[in-house]
């Protein structure tokens, strides 16, 4: 038996707006761009998808299962600039086959930094799904797919939750392989659902590479790599950006006709079947531990979190982001706690990130900023403005800019030292 389990992250950040020290005013995100952005990949991905997954179910007469991980922020931009992508949603959720995953409301790195904030972002997430879908998540993914078992113990402590979704690593998993259901280390209740990244990227990445040795990639041939896990293994975890359909890999690469007529070659196998998440832990028994010391993510070819924390720079925003924590909560200011936790997500942070290898051309691709030193720089001038009107809400005085608004010592634009970066405006540093 193998069984299928496709699993897709639906995700848009609010980005900022061109920010500096002399603005004034808290509107900090673009609402504009933002707008604009969710109706291009609605457009793209989204609607075009969300209908190709509805009729597949109905075809399949409700054998093909598919399940996602949307965050509350790119929820409530459905919500309010394209209700009728959420409508799709909605759609899919009502044929029964379609499972929705828990994670950080805010797409957030709070399990890093702060226990409390991400234990409320899990439980609003949660209520979230339940009031728009019907059914509040069984299954957990942290952003970016970040674990160890440090993660694991905190989700189990949490409760509500039987399974756990994140990358296959090999170097955790060593001879052993993916397309097994495992348990956390420690644990008494909870399995681990590892994605088969050799499968998974196929689609996300390799698709419409003419240098790759498999392409043209056809539904036949990846379906044939799926019937070789019979015997080797019991589950097939596909997990994928959704925009990897039509915004990622483009209509014309031939992504939706892969799509479309997968589920009848999968299923063309008489011991082949589609499942969510939670039907695989509830149908396999864990034939292990894994132990996961060090964190791991779904990112680049390091399976870390030097995406989001590889850099001074991206060190000292995070720090200085959750430093805010306790300021932001004393002024019991709901549009200051919004503002602080919608800085929270990840994306701010990747938009920092100097890796220019083999990975480099990932980064550039999603990151809507000239160099990431313009990304830092306009991260910490929001921040810095934050903090000020937490300032003010606790004495009614306006202080001193005192969050670092220039690279930290070490920091590079792409080449050159940390002199060459830092501004001559004495009041952007410490």
């Amino acid at each position: 038996m193998a069984s299928v389990c496709f699993y897709f992250q639906v995700h848009q950040p609010y980005r900022l707006r061109h920010y500096t020290i002399f603005d004034t005013d808290h509107e900090y995100f673009d609402e504009t761009k933002n707008r604009e952005i969710c109706l291009k990949v609605a457009h793209k991905c989204y609607l075009p998808t969300n209908r190709l997954l509805l009729d597949l179910i109905k075809r399949h007469e409700g054998r093909f299962k598919v399940s996602f991980s949307i965050t509350g922020v790119v929820l409530e931009q459905f919500r309010d600039y394209a209700p009728d992508v959420l409508a799709s949603f909605q759609a899919l959720a009502e044929t029964g086959c379609v499972e929705f995953v828990g994670e950080t409301y805010y797409h957030s790195l709070s399990f890093l930094f702060n226990r409390q904030e991400f234990g409320e972002q899990i439980a609003a997430h949660g209520r979230l799904v339940e009031e728009l879908f019907g059914r509040r998540p069984e299954v957990f993914r942290n952003t970016e797919l970040i674990y160890n078992n440090e993660l694991a113990a905190e989700i189990e402590r949490l409760g509500g939750f039987k399974a756990i979704l994140t990358e296959g690593a090999d170097h955790i998993l060593g001879y052993r392989s993916p397309n097994y259901v495992y348990r956390p280390l420690n644990t008494k209740s909870l399995k681990l659902l590892l994605k088969n990244y050799r499968l998974s990227d196929d689609i996300a990445f390799r698709f419409s590479n003419q240098h790759w040795c498999e392409w043209p990639l056809r539904s036949e041939k990846f379906a044939q790599w799926v019937n070789a896990v019979n015997g080797n293994g019991v589950t097939v975890n596909l997990f994928v950006d959704y925009e990897t359909f039509g915004e990622h890999q483009w209509e014309d690469t031939g992504i939706f006709r892969f799509l479309n007529e997968l589920p009848a070659e999968i299923l063309r196998h008489p011991d082949n079947d589609f499942k969510t998440p939670s039907e695989v832990a509830d149908a396999y028994d864990a034939v292990g531990e894994v132990d996961v010391h060090n964190l791991i993510s779904w990112a680049d070819t390091e399976r870390d979190l030097s995406a989001w924390l590889g850099n001074p720079m991206q060190d000292s925003a995070a720090a200085a982001l959750y430093r805010l924590a306790e300021p932001v909560q004393a002024t019991g200011d709901p549009e200051i706690l919004q503002a602080w936790r919608r800085l929270q997500t990840s994306d701010h942070l990747y938009y920092m990130c100097t890796k220019y290898f083999a990975d480099g051309d990932v980064h550039k691709y999603f990151n809507p900023y000239n160099s990431p030193y313009d990304s830092y720089i306009n991260f910490m001038c929001v921040l810095d403005s934050l903090r000020s009107r937490c300032t003010r809400s606790a004495d009614g005085a306006a202080p001193p800019h005192q969050i670092l608004a220039a690279p930290p010592h070490g920091a590079s634009r792409a080449s050159g030292s940390a002199d060459e970066l830092r501004p001559t405006d004495e009041s952007l540093a410490v």
